[in-house]
């Protein structure tokens, strides 16, 4: 079947410990869907990771765009919990290809919650707080949806999709993300590693902005919680939001990098108007209530974004030994 990839099932596809389940992450490639599927093999379950384009040896190819394909997957895995991380999240793509983005944004997603609801499965999909415009923080779940760009309403018409067709679903919006990447540019959080470090080096100046709020959230702060809602799934529904609490900019990003690695951060200027020649409007500063998540105690405590991020970075420093210098 040209979008299906099927000579790892063996390998991916096995019956769980006594006690555990069979685990489905699209989407298994990218920076949370990786973060995913290591929480679930950790807590003892059977986990298949797909992927497309950057599908690996450990990874199932599958088109999610093409439903036979799809029910293949599904019919084979036979997963008990379905976790939707696949997905265009690149605001500015998402603009200038919005037909492709939808594709997998709002397409796929609706294949997967009815195919996900014909097997039983429990799915859980990913959203974002970019459903919001970010005029009137903090937003709870119940606070209509109000995107300001094509990838906000992807995603809110991918949570429709997934609570209309599957109704053992839950949706979980979160903001920007950052963690363990491959490439500093894999993260909105980590492309600022850069900028900061023209200024220890080339002495460049950079101008970031200053004016859009953000609350930058560990990826495995987020499979955490993927894991809280899922092992609760009997009794788990709708919608529910995930968040770091440092409120920061993308100029306060960079200032806590250069502070956390001792570099100079007097290149870096604040830029207070919204930035001109992006192609995709951002929301203002799209806080999200996470309430519900905590009072059903499925939240957990999110890591110091400073101690974080350097985790993250020290691979992609130009001298290691900086790792030893800033923690011992």
């Amino acid at each position: 079947m040209p979008g299906f990839e099927s000579e790892q099932l063996e390998v991916n596809c096995y019956d769980p410990p006594a006690g555990g389940r069979r685990v489905l992450v699209t989407g298994a490639s990218g920076l949370l869907g990786r973060a995913v599927l290591k929480e679930f093999q950790k807590r003892g379950c059977a986990v298949t990771g797909t992927a497309y384009r950057r599908a690996g040896p450990c990874l199932l190819r599958c088109d999610l765009t093409d439903e036979d394909a799809v029910k293949t997957l599904m019919s084979q895995c036979k997963p008990h919990v379905v976790v939707h991380c696949a997905a265009e999240r690149r605001p500015d793509v998402v603009e200038r290809h919005p037909e492709a983005a939808e594709n997998i944004n709002v397409h796929a997603t609706a294949i997967l919650a009815r195919e996900a609801a014909c097997c039983g499965a429990f799915l859980l999909y990913m959203s974002s707080d970019y459903v919001f415009d970010g005029r009137r923080p903090p937003y709870g779940q119940d606070d209509a949806p109000s995107p300001v760009n094509a990838y906000g309403r992807s995603k809110m018409e991918g949570e429709r999709q997934t609570l209309r067709y599957c109704t053992r679903s839950a949706v979980l919006r979160v903001p920007v993300l950052f963690g363990e990447v491959e490439s500093v540019s894999e993260s909105a959080v980590t492309a600022l590693w850069p900028k900061v470090l023209r200024g220890a080096t080339a002495g460049e100046t950079c101008a970031l902005d200053h004016c859009q709020q953000r609350f930058p959230t560990h990826t495995q702060d987020v499979a955490a919680v993927c894991w809280n809602i899922c092992r609760a799934d009997d009794s788990i529904r709708g919608i529910f939001h995930y968040s770091a609490k440092e409120q920061m900019t993308k100029y306060e990003m960079a200032l806590a990098m250069a502070r956390a690695f001792n570099l100079p951060s007097d290149h870096l200027i604040p830029l207070t108007e919204q930035p001109a020649g992006v192609a995709a409007a951002r929301p203002l500063n799209p806080r999200l209530d996470c309430s519900r998540l905590e009072v059903l105690g499925l939240g957990v405590e999110p890591r110091a974004f400073a101690s974080a991020v350097c985790d993250c970075l020290w691979p992609f420093t130009p001298d290691k030994r900086w790792r030893q210098t800033v923690f011992h």
